[in-house]
């Protein structure tokens, strides 16, 4: 079952929870932010199924915290006692299922955290392990720690290939147990570093910048040491060393390194050129900073630093990396998205700045190829990851439930302008250069009659107008619309002539029969009433042939109240009926239950058509053959729980083979608005099941195990490829997205 975030009634009795081993926010530390920002992704995919619970490592040195809620123990990094006090009261609890445990070298306690090793010899549950540190030549007494941890574990997680080979080769992992996830990073929207820089009073600034809590061995001094050739040759350029200094660092020497840093900037005559920001910055301050950049410096002066959050989080702003060759840096960096520049060298630095800075279109370029290529890691992607490994051991938390997304209409708005809602975008920005289709704004249409049925409000309101003024614009003074308009408000001639717009038609009279029912104004359901008389001529003189476009029609007429379908609706409806089950009755066979010799797109809406028409109508003839065809769909859509929709690339032709790339959010949608009807019509809960693995699609639940919807904008991605998604967030990809996700959203279907 899904679960709104203000669905109290459905929520399971049982509750499972996860329990992390780790630093938490507030503490100041690398480890912790990590953890929070895992913890808030998995949030906002499995609560309340599944919760996060944290057992909080305390340094003795830096003493207590005001923790939130979700932290149930403390322990103090030093006292073996507190491991197993924690590990004995981890045991007790039922509804922990299994605890994960964040492994840096730092935090737990001296004799290179031994203290693990207690934990790990009472907990009971099954454990994994995340480490932030493998180191290729361990000191025995580390290798010792190390080696206790795997024997221990029963999954054992690393963030780059190369700790996964250390593993295998320096610490007798057994490669069954390993797994690489990488580290996380924010899902940000794609955006130039001149857009931010205003806000920061940095415009007109050449930005380069290290952010992280400050210490010896992060390689500033280098940094600054580059300055003085490249602000020689670019006067406008700033060096932010973002982050204060590391509390225990604080706690040893105080700021000795920082006020080394000052004085090696006033002695090469840079002080101007270096901004000092010694604070912990809370994240989204933090991105807007990153944002801001031109390009990022990571110098780490330790070779064997197996992996950078600092560096992570640059490279996903879509920001170029400079960096020195540590494990992770000499794995990811490739001259499409930075440079390599070894340990402590300032000359050659300042020259790779210098000549990024003399070409505008290969930094830009850089910065657009390190967003694309770390999409794969954005949280919500890494969330999915670790609840698999979850999984894998706690057979428990595999149960399907989770939260669904709340409602946003933000990209639906960003996309509408005051004459229509915009067919493509590049990435999340709206691109005008082609223009509307009424196909769209028909869709739009039905989310915003749908989205003011379930929560009313203005902005449905106003957004649903503008889609009705469009498709009266796009009216024919004869019969039937058009479908392809310019951004002029010219109408497409060429597209509008030579394309069958069937499809588009039908679907037109859909949304006017859906506005018109529902609870807009009346203004728009009027304009909706008035079009829908004057257009039906269409559909009653020129008979469409198009499956779909009958399909469509067959939805129409059901969507209207049974007082309001007029006597040719009413012979229409068996009519169009008839005929697809005609189509169905030519085309089906023992191993082929379908329509056509082919699946194609928005392949449900043909057998959703007619178990509508079944259940206006009781022909038992519509309800067998509509049954029967989805149940072949659904055999071709569904793989070991996973869906896995027709793709567009090719199709699935009879006797040939399926297509499994480009797939598209509008067929995946057409799946779940025709398993939400199977499962009113026929009342099996295996309809519901299948419902929610379909909508699941855009969540993760997808051959490449990635987010297809957008946190951040609300929007959706334009397809599944083989290897990557396709970023940009078009109209049908987003209200394709919605009209699932409001589907699921009905009480019918809890």
């Amino acid at each position: 079952m899904f679960y709104s975030k203000s669905d109290t009634k459905k929520q399971p009795q049982e509750k499972m929870w996860i329990a992390y081993v780790t630093t938490y926010p507030p503490r100041e530390c690398g480890i912790a932010t990590f953890t929070a920002d895992l913890i808030l992704h998995f949030d906002q995919l499995f609560v309340p199924r599944e919760e996060i619970k944290v057992v909080a490592l305390n340094s003795d040195k830096l003493g207590d915290y005001s923790y939130p809620k979700r932290v149930i123990f403390k322990i103090s990094e030093n006292k073996e006692e507190d491991y197993r006090e924690a590990a004995k009261k981890l045991n007790d609890m039922k509804q922990i299922k299994l605890v994960s445990i964040q492994h840096e070298f730092g935090i737990y306690g001296k004799d290179y955290g031994k203290n693990i090793s207690a934990f790990l010899e009472e907990i009971k549950k099954p454990v994994t392990v995340t480490f932030h540190t493998v180191l290729p030549n361990p000191p025995e007494e580390m290798k010792y720690v190390m080696d206790k941890i795997v024997e221990r574990a029963d999954r054992l997680i690393v963030m780059t290939e190369t700790s996964k080979e250390l593993l295998l080769s320096v610490y007798g992992a057994p490669e069954e147990k390993v797994k690489i996830i990488p580290h996380g990073i924010h899902p940000l929207p794609y955006i130039n570093s001149d857009t931010v820089k205003a806000a920061l009073k940095l415009s007109g600034k050449r930005v380069l910048s290290t952010f992280g809590l400050l210490s010896r061995g992060k390689g500033i001094e280098y940094g600054i040491g580059a300055l003085p050739e490249i602000v020689k040759k670019y006067p406008d350029t700033v060096y932010l060393v973002i982050g204060a200094t590391h509390p225990v660092v604080l706690e040893r020497e105080g700021d000795v390194y920082r006020n080394e840093l000052i004085g090696l900037a006033h002695r090469l005559g840079v002080e101007n050129h270096v901004h000092f920001y010694n604070q912990y910055f809370k994240t989204p301050e933090l991105l807007r900073l990153l944002q801001a950049t031109d390009i990022y410096l990571s110098l780490s002066q330790n070779p064997d630093q197996a992996v950078s959050g600092t560096f992570t989080y640059a490279l996903g702003a879509g920001r170029p990396v400079l960096s020195t060759p540590f494990m992770q840096a000499t794995e990811v960096i490739t001259p499409e998205i930075g440079g390599l520049i070894e340990f402590g060298d300032s000359d050659v630095l300042a020259r790779k700045v210098v000549d990024l800075f003399a070409d505008g279109d290969t930094l830009s370029k850089m910065g657009r190829a390190a967003y694309f290529r770390t999409r794969g890691m954005i949280w919500p992607n890494v969330a999915l990851s670790y609840m698999s490994v979850f999984t894998e051991i706690s057979p428990a938390l595999a149960k399907k439930e989770r939260s669904l997304p709340p409602i946003k209409l933000q990209h639906l708005n960003k996309m509408t302008d005051k004459f229509g809602i915009l067919q493509f975008a590049v990435l999340d920005d709206p691109d005008p250069n082609w223009g509307y289709t009424l196909d769209d704004n028909a869709r739009a249409l039905i989310v915003a009659s749908w989205y003011h049925d379930m929560s009313g409000g203005k902005n449905s309101e106003r957004v649903a107008e503008i889609y009705s003024k469009f498709l009266e614009f796009a009216a024919r003074k004869d019969v039937g619309f058009e479908n392809y308009v310019n951004f002029d408000r010219t109408f497409h001639q060429e597209r509008n002539t030579q394309e069958n717009l069937e499809d588009a038609n039908a679907r037109t009279l859909w949304a006017l029969t859906v506005a018109a029912s529902g609870s807009l104004p009346k203004s728009i359901k009027q304009r909706s009433e008035k079009l829908l008389k004057n257009q039906w001529i269409y559909n009653s003189e020129t008979r469409v042939k198009s499956p779909r476009a009958v399909a469509f029609i067959i939805k129409a007429i059901c969507s209207l109240p049974e007082e309001k379908r007029t006597e040719d609706q009413k012979r229409q409806l068996v009519e169009y009926a008839d005929f697809l089950l005609d189509l169905y009755n030519e085309n089906s066979s023992e191993d082929w239950s379908w329509f056509e010799e082919i699946l194609a797109y928005s392949n449900a809406l043909l057998p959703e058509s007619l178990l509508l028409a079944y259940r206006e109508t009781g022909n038992y003839l519509y309800f067998k053959a509509g049954k029967a065809a989805l149940d072949f769909l659904v055999s071709k859509s569904f793989e070991s729980g996973v869906c896995v929709p027709i793709g567009q690339a090719g199709w699935y032709h009879r006797g040939g083979v399926k297509h499994l790339f480009d797939q598209q959010p509008e067929e995946v949608s057409a799946l779940v608005l025709a398993l939400s009807t199977a499962y009113e019509v026929i009342v099996d809960r295996s309809y519901l099941e299948y419902m929610e693995q379909a909508f699941d699609w855009f969540l993760g639940n997808n051959l490449l195990s990635q987010v297809v919807y957008s946190h951040t904008t609300g929007g959706c991605y334009d397809g599944l490829g083989e290897k990557e998604i396709n970023l940009n967030q078009g109209a049908e990809s987003t209200i394709s997205y919605l009209l699932a996700r409001i589907i699921v959203e009905k009480p019918e279907i809890k």
